[in-house]
């Protein structure tokens, strides 16, 4: 049995015989000294040990003292002039590997030619004993990209991509009476968050998980993808001031920020191009309140209105939302209200002088799956949440484990959103605007509202017609389309939702247009499978150094 201190080296740790004591570390393995009992039976040794090698060779100082050495039980099974001193540790793995189950898991492989290799401990330990070079080979399939194709909708936007992509000016291919753009919405990881959630990434090799070699990667990303509009989540205080906007910047980005409210330091950004767009208004939303006991959570979200620079009305905007809303799946109260925060924010922002709301983009990491109680509210307007179990509004657990049905109204009166997710001072000042003359009849009025309010409080309403981008299911198949991957799960969590134009074929039914213009869909950047993913070996991966994929959709925007 070898010492600690001399096990604790690792079998990495080699010291090469060239006639001097020379110590590398991850060195070629073309033949090995190894320990009494370790040597696997696949290896052969043909020849034999020089005659030069000398019996007084001692180890450097730091092995311990030499006479532990000579009583610890070790032979020479082969030696040559390349050859190695080799420690393998069966326990010990080596940066990033990891157990020969896993590995079959993700290779989507059955090895059913030796099912032995699970249990047997000596099997392990031939292949903890593998040269550098061939555990390379083994992880080589990993290191590909994930195969992401561009989807069209319209045949003009695929001939329009074709000219961009060879450099032509999208204004003179006859694209002047249209406003066409791209959003894309991304949540980046924060760095602080991986490092508090490590077992999510434990299949992941340690040197993808810093920060120095993640930023170049989502950086690269964001500028091949190129989009107008960036939707960020988890975007970190400070690697943003240090690094993030800056860099942005030079891309021809103009960035805000809104920072968590509490202790975590990440936050949202929306960043667009000026060359595309100019900003009308930036509004921040907290959805923190420290005295409403309901809302002690510190997400947020954050409404732009921007105005297109080009042939567009004087008066067209688009408003752009973006947010990030709790992850506790037994929390779906919490979700709720956050949500109808942010659609009574847009509600105010976003209506135009003759009384419609200008075309509304909402992206960002919801925490809840398609067709969840939370979904169905954002796409359908409505939701009578009355008996509904508080664990299945997003829709993550399967088997939620709180049973806790919501309460009836869900938030309380004093945040001042009403059932129909919009600020209650603005409703009023919409009836009032809607012909109410005598202030008696308006006070009696809102009396009525009050108690019909109360009647329908499962209700929830929001005055949106909203589409998804993604249809979250692939056709042919029926699998699944996949946002996030980690080590514990692989769904849909992220959206980018649009007000869909009339004429719009790939909105979904019921989105019918009650905007100023609309939305029109020409394409979108096609998601994957789980399948897919941990062919790379899931997320993050040597291409993709986020636990999520960029959301990427290209729109038209339709003036009335």
């Amino acid at each position: 049995m070898l010492p600690r201190h001399v096990q604790r080296l690792g079998r990495d740790w080699i010291t090469h015989w060239n006639g001097s004591q020379i110590l590398a570390l991850n060195s070629p393995v073309p033949s090995c000294v190894r320990w009494a009992g370790h040597c696997p039976p696949w290896a052969s040794f043909p020849l034999p040990l020089p005659a030069d090698f000398s019996a007084n060779w001692r180890f450097h100082p730091f092995f311990g003292p030499w006479r532990q050495f000579q009583t610890s039980n070790w032979h020479l099974d082969n030696y040559t002039q390349s050859c190695c001193f080799h420690l393998p540790n069966p326990t010990m793995k080596s940066e990033g590997e990891e157990p020969l189950t896993k590995k079959r898991r993700l290779s989507g492989q059955d090895d059913t030619s030796a099912p032995e290799q699970e249990t047997n401990l000596s099997n392990q330990k031939e292949v903890s004993c593998l040269s550098v070079e061939q555990n390379e080979e083994k992880h080589g399939s990993r290191k590909g990209t994930i195969k992401r194709h561009w989807e069209y909708f319209c045949q003009q936007s695929k001939t329009m991509k074709i000219a961009k992509n060879k450099g032509s000016d999208q204004s003179s291919t006859g694209s002047e009476a249209a406003f066409d753009f791209t959003v894309m919405s991304y949540n980046i990881l924060s760095q602080n968050l991986l490092e508090d959630n490590s077992h999510l990434y434990k299949h992941c090799r340690q040197r993808l998980l810093f920060w120095t070699y993640r930023f170049p990667n989502i950086l690269q990303e964001i500028k091949e993808l190129d989009a107008d509009v960036l939707c960020l989540q988890e975007v970190q205080e400070d690697h943003y001031r240090a690094e993030i906007k800056s860099s942005l910047e030079s891309l021809g980005y103009h960035c805000e920020y809104k920072m968590r409210t509490g202790r975590k330091p990440d936050g949202c950004a929306i960043c667009f191009k000026t060359s595309k767009f100019s900003l009308i208004s930036s509004n921040p939303v907290e959805f923190f309140r420290r005295d409403i006991p309901l809302l002690d959570r510190d997400n947020v979200g954050l409404v732009l209105l921007l105005q297109p620079r080009f042939h567009c009305k004087a008066n067209a905007a688009i408003c752009i939302a973006n947010t990030h809303l709790l992850y506790n799946p037994r929390r779906g109260d919490i979700k709720l209200t956050q949500l109808a925060m942010l659609l009574a924010e847009i509600a105010s922002v976003a209506p135009q002088k003759d009384g419609s709301f200008c075309p509304i983009i909402i992206c960002g990491d919801f925490n809840s799956v398609p067709g969840s109680p939370l979904y169905r509210f954002i796409k359908e307007g409505k939701l009578n949440y009355e008996g509904l179990a508080i664990g299945k509004v997003s829709g993550q657990e399967q088997f939620p484990r709180g049973q806790r049905i919501l309460s009836i109204p869900i938030w309380p009166k004093k945040l001042g959103i009403s059932q129909n997710c919009v600020y209650e001072i603005k409703q009023q000042q919409k009836e009032e605007n809607a012909g109410e003359k005598l202030e008696a009849a308006k006070q009696d009025n809102t009396q009525e509202i009050v108690i019909a309010s109360e009647k329908l409080s499962s209700k929830l309403r929001h005055h949106f017609k909203l589409s998804s981008v993604y249809s979250h299911y692939f056709p042919d198949t029926g699998i699944p389309e996949v946002t996030t991957c980690h080590s514990r799960s692989a769904v849909t969590v992220d959206y980018i939702f649009y007000s869909a134009a009339n004429d719009d074929t790939a909105a979904q039914p019921g989105a019918e247009d009650s905007f100023c213009g609309g939305l029109k869909l020409l394409g979108r950047l096609a998601l994957v499978t789980e399948k897919d993913l941990w062919t790379v070996n899931g997320l993050p991966n040597e291409k993709n150094s986020s636990d999520h994929l960029p959301l990427l959709a290209e729109f038209r925007l339709i003036e009335r």
